[in-house]
């Protein structure tokens, strides 16, 4: 059933369109010449709308209108383009998405005060609302992401980091803003406090699942397909989940921990890192605990109140779980 086009996502695909255009004029919209073309050529290097469509999803389940779940889903998206912003120039990755990336086009300095500048554009929009607590929830996050970015990276090359940490990690820098989304979403739409932790549930087991296939797909895709090289995590010294689960189980545990820690790795110490951490089973079970995540995820999406649009929240689910393929 989940694999079906239904048409509540074809519903969902004009939603977002909707989404598109309004977000398009706020960055039109944007005042200083150089900051607009930067904030547009990020926007048209493509990307999902995982959070306005979570944003969306969860009002629409709530039966409220899109148009006033719009600002909601802008401040949402821009406040992600301020952190892919920062996440390339701290990782120092040169591409995104198979284009040069903003700090390499602009410079470091340039690129910081961007994303600056598109976290506080993104708090202007939630003026829209008087629920203090929406303003309150995405600050919370941003301060949150801040941490386990700060967190991580003070652990980077660092191979006694613990699974309890990779996930503490990746629910700050990853799965609360997805959690956020959701519950903002149908906070919007008046939903109670009991429902809208349901769906704050829902977000943060499916941004959890996310980021840990996001971490596979570093090991294992096509570097055009991903529009980056593979093997990113490994030569910046972030241990992720199939690393762990491989110092704990590769038979050549000893030469997996010299190489991931080492800060200078050449291409071929790359690859043949890569090679142990798929020899020891790390990628079968980092996704298969993604798979927990989303059985968890669909588990709280079903405990709502039933609503057609619903469906939307489990196909959502299942497109995770496709990019794991």
């Amino acid at each position: 059933m989940l694999g079906l086009r239904s048409a509540f996502w074809q519903e969902l695909q004009e939603d977002l369109k909707q989404v598109e255009g309004e977000l398009e004029k706020a960055l039109a919209d944007i005042p200083h010449c150089l900051f607009r073309e930067a904030a547009l050529y990020l926007h048209q290097s493509g990307g999902k709308r995982v959070r306005p469509a979570l944003a969306v999803i969860s009002a629409r389940c709530c039966a409220y209108p899109v148009e006033r779940v719009l600002p909601l889903a802008v401040a949402l998206e821009l406040f992600h383009m301020a952190t892919l912003v920062h996440d390339d120039i701290i990782d120092a990755s040169i591409l995104r998405r198979g284009r040069a990336t903003v700090w390499v086009k602009w410079g470091k300095r340039f690129s910081l005060c961007l994303g600056n500048y598109l976290f506080s554009y993104a708090m202007s929009f939630l003026s829209h609302y008087e629920d203090k607590r929406i303003n309150r929830i995405l600050v919370y996050t941003s301060a949150r992401i801040a941490q386990g970015e700060l967190e991580q990276l003070a652990r980077a090359f660092d191979i006694t980091v613990t699974q309890q940490d990779y996930f503490r990690y990746i629910l700050f820098k990853t799965a609360l803003l997805l959690a956020s989304s959701c519950q903002l979403g149908a906070l919007v739409a008046g939903a109670s406090e009991e429902v809208s932790r349901l769906f704050y549930r829902y977000g943060r087991d499916l941004g959890l699942a996310f980021q840990i296939t996001d971490d596979v797909l570093d090991m294992v895709a096509d570097g055009r397909q991903l529009g980056k090289p593979i093997g990113t995590d490994v030569r910046q010294g972030v241990i992720t989940l199939p690393a762990i689960y491989a110092l704990n189980h590769s038979s050549e545990r000893d030469r997996l921990a010299f190489l991931l820690s080492k800060r200078d790795k050449g291409e071929e110490e790359i690859k043949e890192t890569l090679d142990l951490i798929r020899k020891s089973g790390g990628i079968e079970y980092a996704l298969a605990v993604a798979e927990g995540y989303l059985e968890k995820a669909c588990r709280a999406a079903q405990a709502l109140p039933p609503t057609p649009a619903k469906e939307l929240l489990l196909e959502m689910a299942y497109r995770v779980k496709q990019r794991q393929k």
